[in-house]
Parts: structure tokens; sequence; C-alpha cells
């Protein structure tokens, strides 16, 4: 038993002595790739050096001739139709990614679609505004809150909808109009059938409203002045007057300040209710340079030298193949 411990302890040896001769092996082939690569670019210096010159030259010519433009459209999304806008702008996003330019032409009616790069919507965060008279919403937000950061619930989709103010942003190649690209888009968002019969009714509900709150303001003031005048003509005397309660005087004034601001309210939303998707402001051809950033001039050096290096290593194999199709025919004749 003893003289085979001698012998485990030789092979555990040569195992390693092997295992360390492998790993030397492959170092020194690193040494010689790395080596091999340096030599290559060391001898290639001035056809590399050549050819960041001339990349760096047609970057530098793309950088300033290939524009971008940021557009931007401020809209308003009526009688709850804030997901049918979001679900549009997706179509239409989706559709210059497929490059689909048939449809941007002939459904959404832009001239140029292929000046369109991409197009997004998301909404204006305006909390003070979605909880301004609104106990409900401001509730809403405290008990979202309570299982996640406040940022995350203004930000978050179903809560971000809810806004008043949508911004749908464009980016194109080119300059571009309202004729060409915006007044088609807001036409195109607009074309639901649906959604223009609620805007129709509600649009008559909003002025019948407002007309039903004036002829209200109205009696409420031919109380009021009724009720100044027997006082005015009543009569005088040193004591304090009391009145009745059951005049309910205090709720009618009440009343009309709740009517006056919502006359307020129903006027603006008369504004903006005339269309579907309202649009409030639109800021057209914003010079974005951060879309390209100068990018090219670096891209273009790269990209050639990568060319030179595989064209080299091609060129390379092949005449090492061809060499030794060469030697075999040789030996065979």
């Amino acid at each position: 038993m003893s003289t085979n411990v001698p012998q485990n302890n030789r092979d555990q040896e040569i195992d390693i002595f092997q295992l360390s001769k492998s790993i030397g092996n492959f170092f020194d082939r690193v040494n010689g790739s790395v080596f091999r690569s340096i030599q290559f670019f060391v001898q290639s210096w001035i056809v590399i050096l050549i050819l960041v010159v001339l990349g760096f030259g047609f970057g530098w010519y793309f950088d300033i001739n290939k524009k971008s433009f940021q557009n931007k459209v401020i809209v308003t999304p009526n009688f709850g139709s804030v997901d049918y806008l979001y679900s549009k702008v997706d179509l239409i996003q989706a559709k210059i990614v497929s490059g689909d330019t048939a449809f941007l032409k002939n459904v959404v009616g832009i001239s140029h679609p292929e000046m369109i790069r991409k197009i997004e919507i998301k909404p204006v965060a305006d909390v003070y505004k979605f909880i301004e008279d609104k106990e409900q919403n401001l509730e809403l937000i405290k008990l979202m809150a309570e299982v996640g950061e406040v940022k995350k619930v203004l930000e978050d989709n179903i809560t971000s909808k809810n806004y008043t103010f949508h911004t749908i942003s464009f980016v194109s190649d080119n300059l571009t109009n309202e004729k060409e690209v915006l007044e088609p888009l807001l036409k195109y968002l607009n074309s639901s059938e649906y959604f223009n019969k609620i805007q129709q009714i509600g649009y008559k509900n909003l002025e019948q409203q407002i007309a039903q709150n004036d002829t209200i303001i109205a009696q409420i003031d031919e109380v009021l002045n009724g009720f100044a005048n027997t006082v005015k003509n009543g009569p005088k005397n040193d004591k304090l007057i009391y009145y009745n309660e059951n005049t309910q005087l205090n709720d009618i004034i009440k009343t009309k300040q709740k009517l006056v601001i919502d006359q307020g309210e129903n006027k603006l939303k008369l504004v903006r209710s005339d269309k579907i998707i309202k649009e409030i402001n639109s800021t057209l051809n914003i010079n974005d340079s951060k879309i390209t950033n100068d990018r090219y001039k670096f891209l273009f050096p790269i990209f050639f030298i990568f060319i030179f290096v595989v064209i080299s290593l091609f060129s390379k194999f092949y005449k090492k193949q061809q060499r030794i199709q060469n030697e075999k025919t040789i030996e065979n004749q």
C-alpha cells in the first residue's frame, strides 16, 4: 500500500506541471496576439491616420448638416378622451417605427411623413390643479402615497392621465409648419365619430347650464333687490333690526356666490370644449443639438478603422489559405 503513495504524488505533480504549462502557453498566446495587434497598427499608422482624418471630416460634415428639431404642442383632452388621445399617439409612433409612410400620409394627413422621426405624449404635471376644489383627488393622492413615494404616485400613468394639460412632442429632420404637420395631426386626433357626438352634446349642455345659471342669478338678484328696497323704505328707529331666520338670506347669498364661481368655470370650459382635443399652445422648430450630439465625427473614424481591420484580416486569411492550397497542389504533383 505504501508504494502507491509516491505514484499518486508523482501523478499530481505531473498534472500540476501540465496545468501550469497550459496556463503559461495561454498567456503566451495572448501576449503574442496583443503584440501582433500593436505591430499591425504601428506598421499601418499612415493608413490609420488617413482614415481618422477622413472619418473626422465626414463626421464633421454630417454633424453640421444633420439637424433635428423638437416640436411641442400642449393640448387638453375633453369629455374623457385622454385614453383615446394616448392610444392614437402610440399608434402614430408605431407607424413611424415600422416605416408605414402610407398610413402617416393618407390617414393622418402628414405631407412629408419621412421627416418625422419620433412622437410621444406626456402629461403636464400640475398637482395643484389636480387637487384644486377636488377633495377626493387629494384623498386619493394621500392614499396612494401611503404605499409608495409621492413622486412616483404623481408620475404614475393612472394619476398623470387625469391632469388637465398634456404635451405632444415630435422630432423632425427638417423645419415644419402648422399646415404640413400640426393641422393634419390635430384633425386626425379629432376624427373620432364617438367623441364628436359626445362633444356636440356636452357643448350644448354647457351652454344650457350657463343660460340656466344666468336666469337663476337674475332671479336671486331680484329677491335681494326687493329685500333691500323693503329695508330701505321701512320705518326707521334706533333699535337693532333682527331678520327672521325663515328668510334664509344667508343661504341665498351663498347660493349666488357658488353660481357665480360655477359660471366662471363653465365659461372657461366652453372655450376649450369646442373640440375633442383642444390645442392650447404650440412651439415648433426648436433646434435640438442633443439628438445628434456631434457624435458622427467620432463614429466615422472608428467605423473606417474597423472596416480596414476586417479587410486586412480577410486578406491575410485568404493569402494563408491560398498558400496552403498551393503547397498541397505541389505535393500532389
